[in-house]
């Protein structure tokens, strides 16, 4: 018998190595390197006779099957998943605690019920009376709607053969253990064994399973990066606290796009979906004022127009504060050596801040020349033309360039009333500086050359 070998085994992510570690060398983590045990060397697997039906064919000789979405009657999940739920596909949908995961599954439950599906929902971190509490507040009480609170793997399953469900939702994956498994709920080997187990149920029986993940302290999904491989679909649900808007975006989809958001509110009576956003994330003041510009930003295939503001005050200290929310620090700081250095805009004494209306966060850099002109509409204290949304991305040579969805970002700004649109690539940020306040009056601001 071969002799057994001891390994030690990464509480988070299932990292292996031979000897102990105080650091993982893969997710970094400090003291997370246990002793795994001894495990036996193994044989290696030799090659086996394949049977007349598997045999591999052409691709040509292949027929393909078209995969079915049925809705779920979410529209704005329905846009995040392709469509709707594709019969046998497991689906992880993760998220920060109280973003409103729980809440969205169980309304997607109850819609599904109410169409004449059976659907049960399985709690593994709450009572079934807590869970008819909460469908109460939302109106989720529905006669096909069964539930049920098991955090053994084993009795799920057998619940699944009582049932004999439609559609399965368990929450969290992070909370169910098998028995067969050692360990506690929530390790790598356990979330690994369960996951394997409820979508291997989803495809022998062609059921679809959603099921509920927990995310690290740093967003990512906790457990083994084998639970995004094995699954179909991986959603994610964003939202600030401090706001009541929340977006559901697809990280992987084997039966649709990638790119596409969906966008819900948070009420005291569930979460309702927001079809157009667009009034959301702009301030309605009766008179422009300065300091705030219009960006027309992409979230997945949707134009959504953002408000800018930023606020120069000088500054006696010797290193100003730069304070940003909802954008990127760094590509701030690079705006302003761009508006200070190509387009002479004095800059380096003044405290800058810069923020978004309404939480959300711009990260792409179609948003430049609204955060350039934002800040020089509030350092020369000068509003803008309440009527111009400035699209484009600023080099460090200070040159426009173009950006993608151009067309679709012109469509949303016309269809929302923006006349003037600055977006032309070859324009230098200085000329942009001078149309865009030249289209807020008709004198010309003279911009100092460099």
């Amino acid at each position: 018998m071969a002799r057994p070998t001891t390994t030690f085994r990464c509480s988070e992510c299932g990292w292996q190595t031979a000897k102990w570690v105080g650091r993982c060398g893969e997710c970094q983590q400090w003291g997370t390197v246990v002793e795994a045990g001894p495990q036996p060397v193994t044989r290696r697997t030799t090659s086996s006779r394949v049977a007349g039906s598997r045999v591999a064919r052409p691709i040509t000789e292949i027929i393909a099957r078209g995969e079915t979405h049925r809705p779920t009657g979410i529209a704005e999940f329905d846009r995040v998943l392709g469509g709707g739920i594709v019969q046998g596909a497991a689906i992880l949908l993760s998220g920060e605690p109280g973003v409103g995961k729980s809440t969205l599954l169980l309304e997607v439950a109850a819609r599904a019920a109410r169409r004449g599906q059976r659907v049960l929902y399985v709690s593994a971190e709450e009572s079934t009376a807590q869970v008819r509490l909460r469908a109460g507040r939302t109106g989720a009480l529905v006669d096909e709607l069964y539930l049920a609170s098991e955090t053994d793997l084993s009795v799920i399953l057998g619940q699944i053969d009582e049932v004999r469900p439609e559609l399965v939702i368990v929450d969290s994956v992070q909370t169910v253990a098998s028995p067969l498994i050692d360990g506690l709920a929530g390790g790598v080997s356990q979330v690994r064994e369960v996951a394997a187990t409820l979508i291997r149920v989803a495809k022998e029986r062609d059921l679809p399973v959603l099921i509920v993940g927990h995310v690290t302290k740093d967003g990512t999904i906790a457990g083994p990066r084998l639970l995004e491989h094995l699954v179909d679909v991986v959603c994610q649900f964003e939202g600030d606290r401090q706001t009541a808007l929340r977006f559901v975006r697809a990280h992987k989809n084997r039966f649709g796009p990638t790119d596409e958001v969906g966008c819900f509110e948070m009420t005291g009576d569930g979460i309702a979906e927001v079809a157009d956003p667009s009034a959301l994330f702009r301030s309605h003041a009766p008179v422009p004022v300065s300091g705030t510009c219009v960006a027309i930003a992409m979230e997945g295939r949707r134009a959504i127009p953002v408000e800018v503001q930023a606020l120069v005050v000088a500054s006696s200290a010797p290193q100003p504060r730069r304070v940003v929310n909802g954008v990127d620090a760094s590509r701030v700081a690079m705006l302003l050596a761009v508006l200070e250095r190509r387009c002479g805009l004095p800059l380096s004494s003044f405290d800058v801040y810069v923020s978004t209306v309404g939480g959300i966060r711009l990260t792409e850099p179609g948003a430049d020349l609204a955060i350039a002109l934002a800040i020089a509409s509030a350092r020369r204290e000068k509003a803008l033309d309440g009527h111009l949304a400035a699209i484009g991305e600023i080099s460090l040579a200070g040159e426009i360039r173009a950006v993608a969805s151009a067309k679709q970002r012109s469509a949303e700004a016309q269809r929302l009333g923006y006349r003037t649109l600055v977006d032309a690539s070859a324009l230098h940020v200085r000329e942009a500086v001078r149309l865009a306040f030249g289209s807020a009056s008709d004198e010309k601001v003279d911009v100092p050359e460099f």
